[in-house]
């Protein structure tokens, strides 16, 4: 075998022997960066995969590079600058390591010293494509985003992320904002929440400063904006956002969005606008499958110096599957019960202290998801509960069976009684409908999902 092929071997094999969420998150952005003298050094994005591929992988490593008659003696994993690059290094060439993530600009592009905006908020430097989770939820819209830091402006534009709260929209649209200041940096790039966007616009006008307003927008290689569907309702703002997004687009420049729904469901939103959003990639971003929750669950507890045992991880990842703010949170205070206590977390602590904290509250009742759906598609209970078959009522009505069933596994013979039928087949075939239409309609998923945050709320 070609020594500089050996690394890209060993890929092969274990792309074969993992899943595909556990490949990507944890091997994908791996490069051998030279084998010499019986050494092979593997170059890696960061000082998490580093510590999972020394104390999880080795022995699949070790027993690969066996399998392949060409074991090196020692196997090293060094955090490489340049891991997000096309480019491979030479033999000879000096490979550049680095311990620590590099310090990116916070925001950059030109600034007005008219007005004193200190809610400006700027690229968080913590939100890296290194750091960012990658799974079956959230894959495609990781590789436009990465596309996009590559090259602003050339596809994908605008390109558009939505989905439900807390599953990592934010964290990924600033994470291009920051490759694309590390790639260029003198590049213009603004983040901005659509609250910050609001108010600096109601500044501009109250002191007549709509130039300066305009020039902080229009003058960037980069617009990132969080949270558009709070422009629901707001005539003059969204004018505003109108112009700044044509004089971006006309000038090749990149624009990211971000919003808890689709363009087309945000209401009272100008119709010119929801064209134009829709003008790019739209990208619905899903809650991250388990194998994602379990990789989130390693490596936010790698940062904390613990490695959790697998029953832990999976225990949490079962119980903790809304969003991964609420994840996280679970595991921040199963570590901080442990660090006050002196102790190392396990499944058994976990269970005592989250097992009476779970996701469903326990008054939760048949009338509240009933009530919480009629509520959401905006129609009297009554005509869930009674004889009409029109679709808007129909599907409604299917939904509030189907969570009545997912929530608290009800009978089928229950479901019915609750909704007032006779048949308990109804139910069985509501369910199963909406098991089936919720894995390809974004609409019901995001109805669903909505739903639940209410009703968990």
């Amino acid at each position: 075998m070609v020594e500089t092929n050996l690394w890209q071997a060993v890929l092969g094999e274990i792309e074969l022997s993992l899943s595909r969420a556990s490949y990507v998150t944890w091997f994908k952005n791996t490069r051998q960066l030279r084998f010499k003298n019986g050494v092979l050094v593997v170059g890696v994005p960061n000082v998490f995969i580093k510590q999972q591929l020394e104390r999880k992988y080795n022995q699949l490593i070790s027993d690969i590079l066996e399998r392949t008659g060409n074991k090196p003696e020692k196997i090293e994993f060094k955090i490489y600058s340049g891991i997000a690059g096309s480019r491979k290094p030479t033999e000879d060439e000096p490979v550049i390591l680095q311990t620590t993530q590099a310090t990116v600009t916070k925001q950059s592009g030109p600034r007005s010293n008219a007005l004193s905006h200190s809610y400006r908020q700027g690229l968080n430097e913590r939100y890296t494509f290194e750091t960012f989770i990658v799974g079956s939820a959230n894959e495609l819209a990781y590789a436009a985003c990465q596309a996009i830091a590559q090259n602003p402006g050339t596809k994908y534009n605008p390109l558009f992320l939505y989905g439900g709260v807390g599953i990592g929209k934010t964290h990924l649209i600033q994470a291009v904002g920051n490759a694309v200041l590390s790639n260029k940096k003198d590049a213009r790039v603004v983040y901005a929440s659509t609250e910050q966007f609001v108010q600096e616009f109601v500044d501009a006008l109250r002191y007549k400063k709509n130039t300066d307003f305009a020039n902080h927008y229009r003058n960037v290689d980069v617009l990132i904006v969080d949270d558009v569907q709070f422009l629901a309702g707001k005539e003059k703002i969204q004018e505003e956002f109108f112009h700044t997004f044509n004089a971006l687009h006309q000038a090749n420049k990149q624009i990211i969005i971000s919003s808890d729904k689709p363009p087309k469901d945000i209401p009272t939103l100008e119709e010119r606008l929801r064209s134009r959003f829709a003008w790019g990639m739209t990208i619905d971003m899903q809650t991250p499958d388990f194998e994602t929750r379990c990789a989130i669950l390693q490596i936010k507890a790698s940062a904390h110096n613990q490695d959790l045992p697998n029953d832990l991880v999976e225990y949490l990842a079962t119980n903790v599957h809304t969003n991964i703010r609420e994840l996280e949170g679970a595991l921040n205070q199963l570590l901080a019960f442990c660090e006050m206590r002196g102790l190392q977390p396990d499944l058994a602590i976990a269970t005592g202290l989250l097992g009476a904290n779970k996701t469903r509250p326990k008054h939760l009742s048949a009338k509240q998801i009933i009530e919480r759906t009629a509520r959401h598609f905006s129609i009297p209970m009554e005509d869930i509960l009674g004889p009409k078959r029109d679709k808007d009522i129909v599907v409604p009505r299917q939904i509030a069976m189907y969570m009545l069933r997912s929530e608290l596994h009800l009978s089928f013979p229950k479901i019915a009684r609750e909704l007032g039928r006779k048949d308990h087949t109804t139910a069985i075939h509501s369910v199963e409908k909406i098991e089936k239409e919720s894995s390809f309609d974004a609409d019901i998923r995001n109805a669903i999902a909505e739903i639940k945050e209410r009703l968990y709320a």
